[in-house]
């Protein structure tokens, strides 16, 4: 696609973006990803877009690569195949949104196999591919700094175009139902005494020099029906995040309200912000200020932090320009509705010859989420935690046909699918790590997706 071909449509603004979504969707492979504004008053864009071109689809080692000539498989990279589907890049687009076209979708966790060699001891019940994207010629791209909507991509066909035009001007119909319902109890897929248990084997590991830190996760599953749109409308407004999403794939639903970007790419910059330290909100305001004095200065949070901003430096340098890598914020403590989070920045320059896809490719999975060293921090996930991890942990965002690139660390994320929703809360475990306290990171971590879906079993959610 050329520069000149993309057109632009400025479009009335509408403060809340979920409401046109309703608009697309029930459309294949609807997509939003959503900056929770209004209740996120750290978002900015919003990306509305449906009916892709071209999608791609990874199973273990096969790709399905499905357009209106057919489909074929392939064999080949998933993330080298995302890039020769986009083709050339596009070259002098003169705009200032984010998003010009491209590709949208989700990279799970698990196609790490794809990367590194590892055992197959968890259970794979999830079900979903390991990656899932599509090409998309076009998008709704609101930004709530300018208050301006704006409709661009192909020019395509005049009709197609003006139906767009015409839905995304007018805040969207009432959701449609069925009604979402909790009919049974949320079930974690380990007891207390069994996490306990995985902790003392990776506290053993780490004695032994197997690794410094481990990303632990346990994962939990409730039964549910009618329409997940509702239940990821409640959860933007339980736990507003500035990285969230949700996809209507033909695999399931994702719902995400990711609090961390994983990597970031415009022009030839880039840039990641991991978090490793969590605290709990309290409800008193001079406790909780108390509370982010503590985690700014928690030795233990901090050493964790700077192990990973360490494994990301080493990450980004194998893709980025000898000597461009810089911390540019350490130890900075961001705040959000139910906790606190010791976020870094870390920023480099890719390097001649590099492309969004391979510094996703070298950085993946992320390494907040894994441990360190990563590779073997992966192989004791594999081994101690009960069932893969799908979608979660994995990335979700954008990579366009200029080659940018935005994509969040797919964590405070549900998957829902044949009447089941499911979701994880993991956390760093150190060689001093509690495992009271431990678990009870992960239930504060939970906790807003706790009380959305008590809330909607008790018909107050919605």
């Amino acid at each position: 696609m050329r520069a000149t071909s993309l057109k632009i449509h400025d479009l009335p603004y509408f403060e809340d973006s979920s409401r046109l979504f309703h608009t697309i969707a029930g459309r294949p492979w609807a997509v939003f990803l959503d900056s929770g504004h209004p209740y996120a008053p750290q978002g900015r864009f919003d990306i509305l877009t449906s009916d892709p071109r071209i999608t791609l689809t990874t199973r273990g080692k096969l790709t399905e690569i499905r357009d209106q000539g057919g489909v074929r498989l392939s064999r080949d990279d998933p993330f080298s195949l995302v890039e020769t589907v986009l083709g050339p890049k596009l070259e002098g687009v003169d705009t200032d949104l984010p998003f010009c076209g491209g590709a949208v979708g989700y990279w799970g966790y698990d196609l790490c196999r794809r990367i590194e060699r590892l055992p197959s001891l968890a259970e794979d019940i999830e079900g979903l591919p390991e990656m899932a994207i599509g090409i998309y010629d076009w998008a709704l791209v609101v930004d709530h700094r300018e208050k301006r909507s704006r409709l661009l991509g192909r020019p395509g066909k005049k009709k197609t175009w003006d139906d767009l035009a015409r839905c995304f001007s007018q805040p969207g119909p009432p959701l449609p139902g069925p009604a979402f319902r909790v009919v049974g109890e949320v079930r974690p897929n380990m007891t207390r005494s069994e996490y306990a248990s995985a902790l003392r084997r990776i506290k053993r590991y780490i004695r032994d020099g197997d690794c410094y830190q481990v990303n632990f996760a346990q994962r939990f599953s409730v039964p549910a029906t009618g329409n997940p749109l509702q239940l990821y409308k409640g959860l933007r407004r339980f736990n507003p995040a500035p990285f969230g999403a949700f996809l209507n794939t033909p695999y399931g639903q994702i719902l995400s309200s990711s609090p961390e970007r994983f990597l970031r790419v415009w022009g030839d910059q880039v840039e990641t912000r991991p978090i490793k330290g969590t605290l709990a909100r309290a409800t008193d305001p001079a406790q909780d200020r108390a509370r982010i004095d503590a985690l700014r200065h928690s030795a233990k949070d901090r050493a964790e932090n700077v192990m990973i901003v360490d494994l990301l430096r080493n990450d980004l340098g194998k893709t980025c320009a000898f000597g461009s890598i810089q911390v540019s914020e350490l130890f900075a403590v961001e705040s959000f509705a139910r906790v606190h989070h010791l976020v870094s920045t870390v920023r480099g320059r890719l390097a001649q010859g590099q492309g969004a896809l391979s510094l996703l490719r070298g950085c993946f999975p992320g390494g907040s989420i894994t441990g360190a060293p990563k590779l073997r921090a992966m192989q004791i996930i594999e081994e101690l935690e009960p069932q893969r991890r799908g979608v979660y942990c994995g990335a979700i965002g954008y990579v366009g046909f200029d080659g940018s690139m935005d994509t969040n660390l797919a964590i405070r994320t549900l998957v829902h699918s044949h009447d089941l929703t499911r979701f994880w809360a993991g956390g760093g475990i150190v060689a001093d790590s509690d495992a009271q306290a431990e678990y009870q990171e992960t239930l504060d971590k939970a906790a807003a997706i706790l009380d959305l879906l008590q809330a909607i079993k008790a018909g107050t959610g919605r």
